[in-house]
C-alpha cells in the first residue's frame, strides 16, 4: 500500500536529519569546495567538482583535487592570471570524456566571466526572472552564455546540460544546491543570495531516481528535465521553501538503505 503524504513527509524528514550533516562531506564531491574559504575559490572548485561528477565518487574527488593542485590550489587566481605556460600543465588532465580541450575552454570561460563579475552566480541569474518558479530559465541562459564564444569547441557542449534539450541537469542542479542552500547544517554553502532555495530543482541521479520511484514520488520513467520537475513539485508539498533539502534523504536512502 502506498504511503500517505503525511507518512512520506515523516520518512523523508527523518532521513534528512540522518544525512544532512558534516559526516556526509568526506565521501562526497562537495568536500572539494569545502577545502577553500574564499567565495570565488569555492565557486570554481565546486563548479568543477559538479561538472566532473559522474562515475565513482572516490575517483571524482581524486580527479577534482588533482585539477585544483594543477591550479596551485588557488583556482580563482589561476583563472584570472594564468600564463600560457600554466595552461600547458593542464594538457594531460582528463576524466572520462572530459579532456584538455574541454578544460582549456572552461578556464577561458571562467576568466572572461570573472573579469567582469565577482561571482559565478550572475552567470546563472542573468536570464532568470526574479519570480520564476524554478531555475530552468537560468540554466538555459547559462548554457547559452557558456557556449557563446565563436571558438567554442563542439565537443564541449555535452559537458554543460540544459533544460532546452530536456536534460535532467543533475550536475548543475547539484552545484546550485551547494551554492544556494543555507549553510546551517555545515554541508551546503549558502553563499548565493539572488537564487532562492525554493527555486532549486532536485538533482536526479540513479540513487535519487530509484528511491523516488519506489516511494511513488514520481511516475515518469525517463531521467530527464520533466521528471526532475515532477519530483521537485512533489517535494514542495513537504517543504515549499526548501524542497531540495530532500536530496539528502533520497540520495542517502538510495545509497545506503535500499
Amino acid at each position: 500500500m502506498p504511503l500517505t503524504d503525511e507518512e512520506l513527509a515523516c520518512l523523508l524528514n527523518e532521513a534528512v536529519e540522518r544525512y544532512e550533516n558534516t559526516n556526509f562531506i568526506a565521501e562526497d564531491p562537495i568536500c572539494v569546495p569545502h577545502s577553500f574559504t574564499q567565495k570565488q575559490d569555492i565557486e570554481i572548485s565546486g563548479f568543477f567538482a559538479s561538472i566532473l561528477a559522474w562515475g565513482n565518487r572516490t575517483t571524482i574527488i581524486k580527479k577534482t583535487q588533482e585539477l585544483m593542485r594543477l591550479m596551485g590550489n588557488a583556482p580563482h587566481d589561476f583563472v584570472l592570471h594564468h600564463t600560457n605556460q600554466d595552461l600547458k600543465s593542464l594538457l594531460d588532465f582528463k576524466h572520462r570524456t572530459f579532456q584538455a580541450t574541454d578544460l582549456l575552454y572552461f578556464v577561458d570561460f571562467l576568466k572572461r566571466h570573472y573579469t567582469v563579475s565577482d561571482s559565478l552566480e550572475t552567470a546563472f541569474t542573468q536570464d532568470l526572472p526574479a519570480l520564476a518558479p524554478h531555475v530552468g530559465k537560468g540554466l538555459e541562459g547559462f548554457e547559452q552564455y557558456f557556449s557563446s564564444a565563436t571558438y567554442f569547441p563542439a565537443r564541449t557542449r555535452k559537458h554543460i546540460s540544459t533544460p532546452a534539450r530536456n536534460s535532467a541537469c543533475k550536475r548543475l542542479n547539484m552545484f546550485l544546491r551547494w551554492m544556494v542552500r543555507p549553510a546551517d547544517k555545515g554541508v551546503d554553502f549558502g553563499i548565493w543570495q539572488t537564487i532562492r532555495p525554493a527555486q532549486l530543482v532536485c538533482p536526479c541521479d540513479v540513487h535519487v531516481g530509484k528511491v523516488a520511484k519506489k516511494l511513488e514520488l514520481i511516475k515518469r520513467e525517463p531521467n530527464d528535465w520533466k521528471t526532475a520537475l515532477e519530483l521537485t513539485e512533489k517535494l514542495r508539498q513537504f517543504d515549499a521553501q526548501d524542497p531540495v533539502k530532500y536530496d539528502f534523504a533520497l540520495f542517502g536512502m538510495g545509497r545506503y538503505e535500499l
